[in-house]
């Protein structure tokens, strides 16, 4: 258990929070929410004593142990993925290293026979006779091949890198974890196996994320930060959201009658304020004008971008075709002979852990590259929008927002574009800030601003929600819901999928001699939405045959 005592934090002028008082209790997985800038990685950090707090106090249980998903990716390059696993039981892993010590030792006294038997019984008593199988039966779990658990750490990329500092916060059955974007990086398999986790995790959990689906299924619990206060939730994400909204609505109300209410007394001050004989009225009035506080209603701090894509003009039958597709990248062949319809009024999500073929066939179609093979037909009446997942190409300049969104804009007057990205949250001095100082989140909104004046009726989007916190997800999701046109895409987000997409296309992997496997030249495609996709009993059995030389069913 953790308990947060009046803790309070401020910046500057700037309180980010004023008198917390919360409970964290075993058994249950909170979520913290708050739109950007909140202050939710900074309250874990207070949690976990990294960021210093001006008062209050945060007291854990007697004998309880702490983990935290750590977020340095290059700390622990000189050793080994499953060493790395191990070392987040820092006890166990002291006595580990001991041990070995004790034992690697040419000249064995009597007492050090005594100190191993101790060891020993410490080592046992700790798990550790369990520890490698457990390490790697989370690096397994998480993605990781069994090759990988023995390579150092500076040897793996970097999504394997952050599955591997995740199993190691998760190992050992900590008494309080602390997950900040524990999502980042794993594929749609990964999150699933890393949600039925914590949803069987005794403990307590305490997690910042900007995955929705993820939220619902793991989260018992929502502590929402707002104005600097941390307001809990019993429920998951979507209990919290339509909670807030009645509060929301209730405060609106509330505000509305404070407002007509103040118009009331204003009116009849400046009335009768002359007349002698309703005089003391009026200065009556006065005091009850002068104790209503229109300021301290708030409804919310969070600020959702706009996010409406209307296409100029309406789109044809024939949409897109693309026959035979082949392509290689360093001498590994991504797309074979792969060919695809795309009809009027799909929206079609590319799913699978194939996403180096994903991003390649979105570059082909989207005129970024040249296939080995193979053609791609445009219908007359289509006109498409690229959001390509590598988008720094496009932020190599000092131009402000401003400048560089006129370059993509019909109406050059400025007062237009600096309209629309208010709308996109870059309002005032915001407009004017340098694109090459931009961060991952806001250069998302400037290419989603791109997208949305191009008044394209076919968009493509590869990993657009990637960098983007809840706010933005959701206002991109209704977006593109209301989206009259077809859409090409491709996210690890499984709400967006299943919200957005009635047609599901799996790229699957090649076999062990580098050939496509599976129906159609190595892929499946279905029209259905992405839940009923996994839960397809025919599904399920191509899938099967076709990753039966895979470690792990993965999407």
């Amino acid at each position: 258990m953790i308990t947060v005592t009046e803790v309070s934090l401020t910046y500057g002028e700037r309180t980010l929070f004023k008198d917390v008082n919360l409970k964290f209790t075993p058994g249950n997985c909170y979520g913290i929410i708050g739109a950007n800038g909140a202050g939710k990685s900074t309250f874990l950090k207070i949690l976990s004593g990294e960021t210093e707090h001006d008062k209050g106090d945060i007291s854990i249980g007697k004998g309880q142990r702490m983990a935290v998903l750590k977020q340095d990716h290059f700390a622990f390059e000189q050793y080994p993925a499953l060493e790395t696993v191990i070392m987040g039981y820092p006890r166990l892993y002291a006595v580990q290293k001991e041990r070995e010590a004790i034992y690697a030792k040419e000249d064995f006294s009597e007492e050090d026979g005594m100190k191993a038997s101790e060891l020993e019984a410490d080592f046992a008593e700790l798990g550790g006779w369990e520890a490698e199988a457990q390490a790697g039966q989370l690096l397994s779990g998480l993605g990781l091949d069994e090759t990988d658990h023995g390579r150092l750490m500076a040897e793996l990329d970097e999504s394997k890198k952050v599955r591997v500092l995740l199993a190691q916060a998760l190992f050992g059955s900590p008494d309080i974890l602390l997950l900040d974007e524990p999502t980042n990086g794993l594929d749609l398999e990964s999150i699933s196996w890393l949600e039925d986790f914590l949803i069987d995790f005794p403990n307590t959990v305490i997690v910042v994320s900007h995955d929705r689906h993820f939220l619902n299924a793991v989260c018992t619990h929502v502590c929402d930060i707002d104005y600097g206060k941390i307001t809990p939730y019993s429920g998951n994400y979507d209990f919290w959201y339509q909670m807030s909204q009645i509060l929301q609505r209730q405060a609106r109300d509330q505000l509305k009658k404070r407002e007509d209410k103040a118009k009331e007394l204003k009116e009849f001050i400046q009335r009768f304020a002359s007349n002698a004989s309703k005089s003391r009225q009026a200065t009556s009035r006065k005091k009850v004008l002068e104790k209503l506080d229109l300021e301290n209603v708030p409804v919310t701090s969070r600020k959702f971008p706009y996010a409406g894509f209307k296409p100029d003009r309406e789109i044809g039958n024939n949409v897109l075709r693309v026959e035979k597709l082949h392509f290689s990248f360093e001498g590994t062949a991504l797309l074979r002979d792969f060919s695809l319809q795309v009809n009027k009024g799909e929206k079609i999500a590319f799913v699978g852990i194939e996403h180096a073929s994903k991003s390649a066939l979105f570059d082909i179609i989207a005129g970024e590259k040249k296939p080995e093979n193979g053609d791609v037909y445009w219908g007359q009446t289509t006109t498409f929008s690229y959001f390509p997942k590598e988008n720094s190409a496009f932020f190599n300049s000092a131009l402000s927002i401003c400048d560089w969104l006129k370059q993509y804009s019909p109406d050059q007057d400025e007062t237009y574009v600096r309209s629309f990205l208010g709308r996109m949250l870059f309002s005032g001095d915001e407009a004017l800030k340098s694109v090459n100082v931009l961060s991952g989140g806001e250069k998302v909104r400037c290419m989603l601003s791109k997208m949305m004046l191009s008044g394209a009726n076919v968009l493509i989007l590869d990993e657009p929600t990637n960098h983007l916190d809840l706010e933005a997800i959701t206002a991109l999701n209704e977006g593109l819901m209301a989206f009259p046109g077809v859409i090409l895409f491709n996210s690890h987000d499984h709400e967006f999928i299943n919200s957005i997409a009635n047609r599901i296309i799996e790229i699957l992997p090649q076999d062990t001699n580098g050939n496509a496997v599976g129906p159609s030249g190595g892929y499946i495609d279905r029209m259905m939405p992405f839940d009923d996709y996994l839960a397809d009993e025919s599904v399920k059995q191509v899938r099967a045959a076709a990753y039966h030389h895979v470690e792990r069913l993965r999407i």
